[in-house]
């Protein structure tokens, strides 16, 4: 008998995966207007079609809903002129205006020693906000220079104050705003 000759097995010649994802065709939603069998088409000018298509479904005459005596159309019974509950925020009173002597007078202050006389001091001494101060009055050139680096200064000697760990997290909060 002669021998044998030894054939690849098949069962390694074939693939048993898929080589690529499969993909789906993308969605076609079908047109309501040319799919509706009851839709009656009119034609009015060039170009132009009148497409009427009726309901699904007729009302019926025992609809509650579109019957004159339906208690879904009756107003409610609860009256719009009762008490209402109390509101979420506090109503914050009027400040009352001030006087254009009273203005003349803050600028006056403001302008004499802006250090003693701060937008705070000047706002409960008036009975008026601190944004109304600052609207009236702002700091000009040297003086508002001057507001900020003390403001510094002191915002630096509460950073002094700080762990290693917060310095880290700002500087690396720092360093990540740098990026945007």
């Amino acid at each position: 008998m002669p021998p044998r000759l030894s054939l690849p097995s098949l069962r390694f010649s074939s693939r048993s995966y898929a080589t690529r994802l499969p993909e789906r065709p993308p969605y076609r939603a079908p047109d309501p207007l040319r799919d509706n069998p009851h839709a009656t088409y009119a034609e009015l000018q060039e170009n132009v079609t009148f497409i009427h298509r009726p309901p699904p479904t007729a009302p019926s005459p025992l609809s509650y809903t579109t019957s004159p005596a339906s208690p879904l159309l009756k107003s409610s019974g609860f009256s719009t002129t009762g008490e209402l509950p109390p509101t979420f925020s506090k109503q914050h009173e009027e400040k009352p205006r001030l006087s254009d002597e009273d203005v003349a007078r803050i600028r006056q202050l403001r302008r004499e020693d802006p250090t003693t006389w701060t937008r705070g001091r000047l706002a409960k001494e008036f009975n008026c906000t601190p944004w109304f101060v600052g609207k009236i009055t702002s700091l000009k050139g040297p003086d508002r220079r001057k507001a900020k680096e003390t403001a510094e200064e002191e915002h630096a000697a509460n950073r002094a104050k700080w762990g290693e760990r917060k310095s880290l997290s700002v500087d690396i909060r720092k360093k990540r705003k740098e990026f945007w």
